[in-house]
């Protein structure tokens, strides 16, 4: 297995970014999903997660109205949509599966400043 994230970088308050996730090694479109974060100091916290076939999707309180899961079976990928972004965002983002073991992505920063 693998899981591969891309698409972070610095970005403004207010600002947007699309991090995608490219799965590897298993049958992706068996699988939910999910992205977690991973700010300076602070624990691993799970930020949203979907479904095998995507029709259903949770997310944490602090984003919610403001990121979007969705994910691309044809591709094995999936995508975080980050709008609105605020500095409290600021963290590595990863992207994890569990298939009988739990398998994490290498992670990918993202920061929000002015």
């Amino acid at each position: 297995v693998q899981l591969v994230e891309s698409g972070g970088g610095l970005v403004q308050p207010g600002g947007s970014l699309r991090l995608s996730c490219a799965a590897s090694g298993f049958t992706f479109s068996r699988y939910t999903m999910s992205w977690h974060r991973q700010a300076s100091g602070k624990e691993r916290e799970v930020v949203a997660y979907i479904s095998s076939d995507g029709d259903i999707t949770n997310y944490l309180d602090s984003v919610k109205g403001r990121f979007t899961i969705s994910r691309d079976n044809t591709k094995n990928t999936v995508y975080l949509q980050m709008n609105s972004l605020k500095p409290e965002d600021t963290a590595v983002y990863y992207c994890k599966t569990w298939t009988g073991a739990n398998y994490w992505g290498q992670g990918t920063q993202v920061t929000v400043s002015s």
